[in-house]
């Protein structure tokens, strides 16, 4: 596939590099960036050779949100193209969220709106120390409606009113302090290649698993997770993987996906 919003680089160890490309507008989101986000993160889910997945956006922004032109051609759109336009943002966080690889945002610049929608879906994320943040959709009338189920996992209800309610925006720190990123750092090609380095290790069907059982168990009682994790670990001891990772561990040497075998 060819891409015009973003790009895509995938090196020999199966690091998937997807950068937003939309410099001279902030990497702002519109409708094609959108629909080439959705294709790559269902692209990357299914390809065994990628074991992790590195979001950022070229140049001075990460994600500056929503495009203000896409919101005109949408204003223009009756009210069922309008839920479309929206359902289709909804889809590709839900694509990002689902994918069963660890994704890391390297969070290169100013972050808005729906780029802090997708900061919320990665399962790590790395801040330049210089990057700002807000939830700013208020400050146009609008809600942060598609955003908000990543965003207050991720930061809490509380946390979410205090930056959702006015727009206001603040930098790294606070974002970090927020739980709105992991880590802030001034050198962000060094902190995001360290926590390349150490998802590496991990066995990819592990991965995946953990990241299912990490929703279903934020999702259900402890009466259904007993029942879950139960066949879980049972079916992991199962697993290729699992058998390997156990065999290697007692014979005191690297397992195959550590290994290269």
């Amino acid at each position: 596939m060819i891409y015009e919003a973003i790009t895509l680089n995938v090196d020999k160890r199966g690091v998937a590099l997807v950068t937003l490309n939309r410099p001279e507008r902030h990497n702002a989101l519109n409708r094609k960036m959108i629909a080439e986000l959705h294709a790559v993160a269902l692209k990357l889910a299914d390809d065994d050779d990628v074991r992790v997945v590195v979001l950022t956006g070229n140049g001075k922004s990460f994600c500056a949100g929503g495009d203000l032109s896409w919101f005109r051609d949408t204003l223009a759109m009756d009210r069922k193209g309008r839920i479309a336009e929206s359902r289709a943002l909804a889809e590709m966080l839900h694509a990002l969220d689902q994918l069963p690889k660890p994704l890391i945002g390297r969070i290169n610049g100013a972050t808005y709106g729906g780029g802090a929608g997708m900061v919320s879906v990665c399962d790590v994320t790395v801040a330049d120390s210089a990057a700002r943040f807000g939830l700013t959709e208020v400050r146009l009338g609008l809600i942060p409606a598609n955003i908000s189920p990543y965003v207050i996992a991720r930061i809490g209800a509380a946390r979410s009113r205090s930056v959702m309610l006015s727009g206001k925006l603040f930098g790294a720190e606070q974002a970090c302090i927020l739980g709105l990123v992991d880590q802030v750092t001034d050198s962000l090609d060094t902190a995001t290649e360290a926590q390349v380095t150490v998802h590496l290790e991990a066995s990819l069907s592990a991965v995946a698993a953990t990241k299912k059982l990490i929703a279903f168990v934020d999702a259900h009682d402890i009466e259904a997770s007993k029942e879950y994790t139960s066949e879980a670990l049972a079916d992991a001891w199962e697993t290729e993987d699992g058998r390997e990772g156990i065999a290697s561990f007692l014979a005191k040497r690297l397992p195959s996906w550590r290994s290269g075998g």
